[in-house]
């Protein structure tokens, strides 16, 4: 999902194994690095309590989608690489995972952009979408995917090509819309006890669903509090929450230099 938007995220299942972790999701001191040269994501550390939900906020570039592909194990793909630090899913370390592995472990990572396959109906794509599961499994999600979306029940057996962008996609939806794709991923954490760690440019949208809120900066996590805090951080309303309209490019600069939590 789209970085400006509903950008995506990770969700988890994690089933008989929560009983024994606070935690579905740990990252600690993570380090990313691409083609063995460029760090991108430097020592970062977070958590995603067990039912939880928590938003990572940041700005085009700094590291969020990075983040996620460390997590679902989409980084080998880009020439990427966890150097250091470890990864663990409901206490179990997963660093050396495959994608698929991390999948069957109840991890699932939300893509940006139109991910469907065009030639075949949106039924069809959920079935794609569910293969890793028993018949009785593809039937009860297919159906559970309906009741939140019911837009895409009437549509189910046009050609996913077909479909309207904003239909076949995550990204680029009008306010309202990202609105009620908002409420639906927290009626799922709540009615299904998802966890999820929501990645996303919207601060005000994201901060509204969450409980707890990490920011991002060059690859740096800068700050860590409730949503509710941040929220009414001055330096979050300043330049995430809309009130850098208005300032002139010398104000930013004279804002960038004080603003000493991201150094």
């Amino acid at each position: 999902m789209r970085e400006s938007d509903l950008n995506g995220g990770i969700a988890s299942s994690g089933g008989a194994a929560s009983a024994a972790a606070s935690h579905a999701l740990s990252v600690n001191n993570v380090e990313v690095i691409y083609d063995r040269v460029a760090l991108a994501v430097k020592g970062i550390s977070l958590e995603v309590p067990v039912g939880g939900m928590v938003a990572l906020l940041g700005a085009n570039g700094a590291g969020k989608s990075t983040t996620l592909k460390a997590i679902s194990g989409l980084l080998a793909a880009e020439r990427g690489q966890v150097t250091r630090g470890d990864i663990r899913f409901f206490g179990r370390e997963i660093n050396s995972l495959a994608p698929q592995a991390r999948v069957r472990l109840g991890i699932c990572q939300v893509l940006e952009g139109r991910r469907v396959f065009e030639h075949l109906t949106p039924d069809e794509n959920l079935v794609a979408a569910s293969a890793l599961g028993s018949r009785q499994d593809l039937v009860r999600n297919r159906e559970r995917v309906y009741t939140y979306f019911p837009r895409l029940y009437e549509r189910r057996s046009a050609a996913a090509g077909f479909l309207s962008g904003g239909e076949q996609q995550s990204l680029g939806h009008a306010p309202y819309l990202v609105a009620e794709i908002f409420g639906i991923v927290r009626q799922v954490n709540r009615q299904e006890g998802l966890s999820v760690l929501l990645v996303e440019q919207n601060a005000i949208a994201a901060l509204e669903v969450v409980t707890t809120s990490y920011l991002m900066e060059n690859g740096r996590i800068v700050m860590h509090d409730t949503a509710e805090a941040m929220k009414r951080n001055p330096d979050i309303q300043e330049f995430y929450l809309g009130g850098a309209r208005g300032k002139n490019f010398h104000d930013i600069k004279h804002y960038s230099r004080r603003k000493r939590w991201l150094s």
